[in-house]
């Protein structure tokens, strides 16, 4: 039985849990702070697999570009840039993945996706996140950084930003915050609770960006005809409330043949990372290939 250390690492939390087989049986832990640097963070995983007594496999995801078992660029742990997982823990087998690719295997494997060939997973929180299963295999690119569709834009008048792409300031949970002040509310969970209670100021609002990002992944959608888009993240929660708007501009820009594509919630939500972790750590360098 092969016993994995599964790592979700994010810019601002870290979550950890050891694998044996069983998916359903993976306990979603508290968060922790993310290590605050290169040295604290070998610490952090040594302890863990101390912790947890055997360790036969790594499975790590991270909010960046990746190849490999190098981290490329990882925009809100800089300190991982170039670094090289394998040369730090040379005794294990490393699955290193983008965090949206490796959210996108949980769901191909056990979740929303499963059974399926060909889909596309949105994760959407502070930004945006996004992969692609094509034809059984979850698409990297020529340098890893594949389907980063957050940069998506539907305006030819946009001026774009060197941080962040048009999509995720339209659509993220940034630009729900935004719209949230413009009606009183603290910020885009308190958006979407309005949303929910049928205020109609908060559906208003919530109607632009819905419409941003069905009328911008349209063109996602025209590109890989997938057999649903997933939706993950915080905006998951609003998918009720904005999925009319979303589809009604999504479909008005495909031919008729494309417009039945499903949009759904994932089905891990915010453990998918983890999730996705341990099947890759299981899984190994080739986790790419889910048929």
């Amino acid at each position: 039985m092969t016993r994995v250390l599964a790592i979700d690492l994010g810019g601002t939390n870290l979550r950890a849990a050891i694998f044996t087989g069983d998916i359903a049986a993976l306990e979603m832990p508290n968060r922790e702070p993310a290590p605050a640097g290169l040295d604290a963070f070998v610490a952090r995983i040594n302890a863990l697999r101390a912790e947890a007594g055997t360790v036969d496999a790594l499975g790590i995801a991270v909010p960046g570009l990746v190849e490999g078992p190098v981290c490329r660029w990882i925009p809100n742990l800089p300190f991982l840039d170039g670094v090289d997982l394998q040369a730090l823990f040379p005794d294990l087998p490393i699955a290193l993945g983008n965090d949206a690719q490796i959210a996108l295997l949980a769901e191909a494997v056990e979740g929303s996706a499963k059974g399926m060939s060909d889909a596309i997973l949105l994760a959407i929180g502070t930004g945006i996140g996004s992969a692609v299963l094509a034809n059984g295999r979850i698409v990297a690119g020529a340098q890893g950084g594949a389907c980063s569709f957050g940069w998506a834009c539907a305006d030819i008048k946009d001026d774009g930003e060197e941080r962040s792409g048009w999509l995720e300031r339209m659509a993220s949970g940034r630009a729900l915050d935004a719209l949230a002040g413009r009606i009183g509310l603290a910020g885009g969970r308190q958006l979407i609770a309005a949303a929910h209670a049928g205020e109609l100021a908060a559906l208003t609002l919530l109607e632009v960006p819905a419409r941003q990002l069905g009328t911008a992944l349209a063109g996602a959608v025209a590109l890989l005809d997938p057999q649903a888009v997933l939706v993950s993240g915080g905006l998951a929660e609003a998918l009720d409330v904005m999925r009319p708007p979303l589809l009604a501009a999504l479909r008005r820009q495909l031919p008729s043949h494309l417009r039945g594509v499903e949009i759904r919630s994932g089905r891990f939500g915010a453990g998918a990372g983890l999730a996705g972790a341990a099947l890759a750590g299981r899984a190994g360098e080739k986790w790419r290939q889910v048929r």
